[in-house]
């Protein structure tokens, strides 16, 4: 029967994991269990695809070519995961190398140690026919066995579904008990008779709620997390309005990475129920229900609820905290497609401080914006709604008022105008350190935000030094200062309209819609009006002393000239003016307070 080889089985093992994460293929997270790590329940009904060799009997240096493909047409699969294994242990590792046939479609993968030893997909693209080369190892093995997990879709998948078996010449026969493995035993989950409610929070159980003292039982829009001590274990209880996902992480600090994850991910009617872990700002990868158990879920009218137990210690699975210690909880929302989650929408609810889960009950504390960010928010706010565009009023509108009065040796409007734009210089550089004090660095997530920041604190501490440089006013090139001065003034005032709108729905602070886009075009109409009214004022005063035959600038610089109805009319729309203005900030200021 040919040559004897000492080593038995083998197993051929295809494999196909697309999952969210996993579009690109490198699915290495999937060498030793050969599981799709999707939470869904694998599929008992046939496979769309099955696997064909083109020998069931190999010499000493044959190659076998293998192939997946589907049943019928008009059917595709999005990706695949090809290992050799050992048909008498289904876990050993994997066997031989691959050569590839169409690498636009397949890729080579390390498994095991052993380089070249799986091939998976490039893509998410449907495939509908995939080959590939197994070169068979040193010392060859008795026998051969093709199995495949096969996935259509994030969720609908068939796990290590057989292929045909390939012998060498003259091999032992397959011991039948040895090719038989037992199918994985599937969690019970179950559904909640009734919604949960905040009756015990504080008391029985801790509760984090968002909005602030919410009931899931009686507001749907509450997203709420609850945690119970008992015995060895820890019950908890989420809720939010979601027809995507909720979940919660536990974390050693306020920064996404190396977390412990659960997931309530809506599929089809029903919530699957998953641990996983985050290894970084992406998606966190999906592990065994193993850990879990009672797990319930509730879906209607658009509210997701699950519940689930699990013990205070898992020393078998390192994915898993400890729940004996202190960490900060992070409570999220997002879409989910088909199972699969994208990323949530907004930031998460984060706990004010690292939170005991072992310890006594307690109501918890939680903000969706740092107070960094919020601090950052605010002093952008306040310098670029209210202290620069009054400095700007004045400047153009109120030399007139205060032509010859003085405060410390300047003229009055010339003092409050500096007043005004340096405390807009202050507060926009102490704005412009805070989010690089939170991030740690130049943040890759927040889009034109931080470009357009750069541009500001540019023009604002530019303005000051050219004006350091200014010429005498009756320089004859003082007019050049001055259509500088205005145009440099007039582009940041924009730039930072613009940035204020572009970091009002970052994940950081996202105020919320669509209130505060209407209350910042509130505050441009208020704005351009009130430009508009004293530009009119200044028109007709010009008109006025046309008809004296008086120069302009003259008239303008006079104060005698001037009907003192119109120092009262400037004077009642700076006033209101400035009275809108606080309102606006007010508005805003109290939107990030309660974020």
């Amino acid at each position: 029967m040919g040559l004897h080889i000492p080593r038995l089985l083998a197993v051929f093992g295809i494999f196909v994991e697309p999952i969210v994460g996993y579009r690109n293929g490198l699915v290495t997270v999937a060498c030793d269990s050969m599981i799709a790590k999707h939470g869904a329940v694998p599929q008992k009904s046939p496979s769309p695809a099955i696997i064909t060799v083109d020998k069931n009997v190999i010499n000493a240096s044959d190659q076998i070519k293998v192939t997946l493909s589907v049943r019928q047409s008009g059917t595709s699969f999005q990706g695949f995961f090809i290992q050799a294994r050992d048909a008498a242990d289904l876990n050993a590792g994997p066997l031989g190398t691959f050569t590839l046939i169409d690498d636009q479609n397949s890729q080579l993968l390390t498994c095991g140690g052993v380089k070249d030893s799986a091939v998976s997909h490039t893509s998410s693209s449907g495939k509908h026919t995939i080959e590939v080369l197994w070169n068979p190892p040193l010392p060859k093995p008795d026998h051969i066995q093709f199995l495949a997990t096969v996935v259509q879709k994030f969720n609908t998948y068939w796990v290590k579904l057989r292929g045909p078996i390939v012998s060498q010449v003259n091999a032992p026969p397959l011991s039948q008990q040895a090719a038989t493995e037992s199918p994985p035993v599937l969690p019970i989950t179950t559904q909640l008779a009734k919604p949960f409610n905040a009756t015990d929070c504080g008391d029985k159980k801790s509760c984090l709620r968002n909005p602030t003292g919410c009931d899931p039982e009686l507001d749907r829009l509450c997203f709420f997390l609850s945690f119970t001590v008992q015995g060895s274990s820890v019950l908890f209880e989420l809720s939010g309005p979601s027809n995507g996902y909720i979940s919660f992480a536990l974390s050693d600090d306020k920064w996404m990475g190396d977390d412990d994850v659960y997931l309530c991910v809506v599929n089809d009617q029903s919530v699957q129920i998953n641990p996983a872990h985050s290894t970084g700002r992406s998606h966190p990868i999906l592990n065994s229900q193993v850990s879990i158990y009672d797990m319930a879920w509730r879906l209607e009218d658009g509210v997701t609820q699950c519940s689930f137990r699990r013990n205070i210690r898992l020393p078998k699975y390192s994915e898993r905290f400890d729940l004996d210690r202190r960490y900060y909880i992070f409570l999220a929302e997002g879409k989910a497609e088909n199972g699969g989650i994208h990323k949530h929408h907004r930031q998460p609810l984060i706990t004010q401080g690292k939170v005991h889960l072992h310890g006594s009950p307690k109501e918890l504390q939680g903000s969706r914006s740092p107070r960094y960010i919020k601090a950052h928010g605010s002093l952008m706010f306040i310098a670029w709604v209210t202290t620069a565009n009054i400095g700007v009023i004045v400047a153009r509108f109120f030399k007139s008022l205060w032509p010859s009065t003085t405060l410390f040796g300047k003229k009055i409007w010339f003092q409050v105008h500096r007043i005004l734009m340096m405390t807009t210089v202050l507060f926009t550089c102490l704005g412009f350190i805070l989010p690089f004090l939170y991030r740690g660095g130049w943040s890759h997530y927040a889009g034109a935000h931080p470009y357009f920041g750069c541009m500001i604190l540019t023009l604002v501490i530019l303005q000051p030094l050219v004006a350091i440089f200014r010429p005498n006013p009756s320089a004859l090139r003082r007019y050049l200062f001055n259509w500088f001065h205005w145009a440099t003034g007039t582009f940041a005032r924009i730039i930072a309209v613009g940035s204020i709108f572009l970091g009002m729905d970052l994940p950081a602070l996202d105020l919320r819609n669509p209130w505060d886009t209407l209350v910042m075009v509130g505050f441009i109409v208020w704005h351009v009006a009130t430009e508009l009214i004293l530009e009119a004022h200044n028109y007709i005063i010009t008109c006025k002393a046309q008809k004296r035959e008086e120069d302009k600038m003259e008239i303008m610089d006079s104060s005698e000239l001037i009907d003192p109805q119109g120092h009262r009319l400037k004077m009642m729309v700076l006033t209101i003016y400035i009275c809108g203005n606080l309102t606006f900030l007010i508005i805003l200021l109290v939107g990030i307070s309660l974020i």
